[in-house]
C-alpha cells in the first residue's frame, strides 16, 4: 500500500500528535480511531493516501513542519502537552476522538489544577444579570481555591475570567485558535492576563484561525477538563448549551442559573434545568454538585419570626389579638372557637415567649420592633 509523502517529521509519538493537528482537524473521529488502534506515529505514517482521511490531510502536507511548529511554541513561552505527560487532564481521555495534543501557555500545571476546577460558560450577548452572576460566581469559586474554565470569548466567558482574576484565582481558557492569535481580539489584554495566572490552552497549532467549527470541538474540551459545568445564561440554540450536553455525555455534573422567564437568553437554562441540570444560584451550590461529598451549601430560608414554631392552636390565638387594643380570654375564645381554658393556656405560651402583653383590659398583641 502507498503511503502520504510525509517527510521531515522527527521520531517519536509527540512530534507525530504535532503533526496530526496540522494535517486534520480537532476531533477527526477516522484519524482518532486510527491512533487508538496503532499509536500516533504508526497511524500517521500509515494512512493510504486514497482513503478520504489520506486525500484530506494531502491538501495540508505542503504546510507541515513540525520543528518549526517547535521552534514556534519556544518563542510564545508555550509547551507541547500530550497524553503521556503528566500535566495531561486525564479527563479528556474520556472523550472518542480526543486532542491529539495541546498546545499551553502559562505557569500552572495543566492536570493540577483541572482536578478542581469547574466550567463557566454562556451567552456572548449577556445581560447585566448574567454578567453579575458569573462574575460573582467565578470569584467564589477561585476564593475557595476552584479554577474557573472558560472559553474567552464575549460575555458570560470573559466575566467568569475576570472574576476568577479579580480575587487572584487560577483561570484557563480554551481557546478556539492558536494561543498565538487572541480572539476575540477585544480580550487580547484579558488573555494576556490568563496566561500570566493560569493558562491560555488550543489543540490547534499556532496561527490557526478560530472557526465556526472549532469553537464546537473547542467546547468538548472544556466540558471535560473540568469537573462539570455551570450555564450562567444561553438562548435556545447556544454553543453553551453543546458544551452542557457533552459534560452530561461524558458523567459531568451541569448546573444552570435561572434567570426572568421572559429573558431570551435565560431560556436556554431553562430547557436545561427542565431536563435534569441542576439549578443553581451562588457558588456554594454549585459546590454543593461538584465538590466532595459533605461540601453542601447552607439552607436558604426566609425570615424567621419567633412565632413560627408555634403549636397551631397556639398560633390561632395569637392571629387573633390585635396590637393597638386589648382582648379578654373569652372574647378570644369565642373568636376561636376554643375554650376558654385553651385560650389561657395558649396565652400563657405566647407571653412567655414575649408575643404578647397583659393589663387590666386583657392582651393584646407585642408589636414586632418591641420584642427585641
Amino acid at each position: 500500500m502507498s503511503r502520504l509523502a510525509l517527510a521531515g517529521i522527527p521520531s517519536g509519538d509527540r512530534a507525530a500528535r504535532l503533526a496530526w493537528a496540522r494535517l486534520v482537524e480537532p476531533g477527526d473521529p477516522a484519524a482518532a480511531r486510527l491512533i487508538s488502534a496503532v499509536g500516533a506515529e504508526a497511524a500517521l505514517h500509515g494512512v493510504d493516501p486514497s482513503s478520504t482521511l489520506g486525500q484530506q490531510m494531502a491538501v495540508r502536507v505542503p504546510d507541515l513542519d513540525v520543528e518549526r511548529d517547535l521552534e514556534i511554541a519556544a518563542a510564545l513561552g508555550a509547551r507541547i502537552v500530550v497524553p503521556d505527560d503528566d500535566e495531561w487532564p486525564t479527563g479528556l481521555d474520556l472523550l472518542a476522538n480526543p486532542p491529539f495534543c495541546l498546545w499551553v501557555r502559562g505557569p500552572v500545571q495543566l492536570d493540577e489544577v483541572c482536578e478542581r476546577s469547574v466550567s463557566v460558560v454562556g451567552a456572548r450577548a449577556a445581560s447585566g444579570y448574567g454578567l453579575h452572576q458569573a462574575k460573582e460566581i467565578s470569584a467564589g469559586l477561585a476564593e475557595r481555591g476552584w479554577t474557573v474554565v472558560s472559553g474567552a470569548a464575549y460575555g458570560i466567558d470573559g466575566a467568569a475570567h475576570e472574576g476568577a482574576l479579580a480575587v487572584d484565582g487560577v483561570t484557563v481558557a480554551v481557546v478556539a485558535g492558536g494561543v498565538d492569535r487572541p480572539y476575540p481580539a477585544g480580550h487580547a489584554g484579558l488573555l494576556a492576563r490568563v496566561a500570566d495566572a493560569g493558562a491560555v490552552v488550543s489543540e490547534v497549532p499556532p496561527g490557526s484561525a478560530p472557526t465556526r467549527w472549532r469553537f464546537l470541538s473547542r467546547n468538548r474540551v472544556i466540558a471535560t477538563m473540568s469537573r462539570g459545568t455551570v450555564v450562567v445564561e444561553a438562548g435556545l440554540r447556544s454553543g453553551s448549551r453543546n458544551t452542557a450536553k457533552t459534560a452530561l455525555e461524558h458523567q459531568r455534573v451541569v448546573c444552570a442559573v435561572p434567570g426572568p422567564v421572559t429573558s431570551a437568553v435565560s431560556a436556554g437554562c431553562h430547557v436545561l434545568i427542565r431536563d435534569g441540570a441542576l439549578l443553581v444560584t451562588d457558588t456554594a451550590e454549585v459546590l454543593e454538585a461538584v465538590g466532595p461529598i459533605g461540601e453542601l451549601a447552607p439552607v436558604k430560608r426566609g425570615r424567621q419570626d419567633p412565632g413560627d414554631d408555634l403549636d397551631p392552636s397556639h398560633r390561632v390565638v395569637l392571629a387573633a389579638l390585635r396590637v393597638g387594643s386589648s382582648t379578654t380570654p373569652s372574647r378570644l375564645a369565642r373568636l376561636c372557637g376554643m375554650s376558654e381554658g385553651e385560650v389561657v393556656g395558649a396565652l400563657g405560651v405566647l407571653g412567655l415567649t414575649r408575643l404578647v402583653s397583659h393589663d387590666e383590659d386583657g392582651y393584646r398583641r407585642v408589636p414586632r420592633r418591641a420584642r427585641a
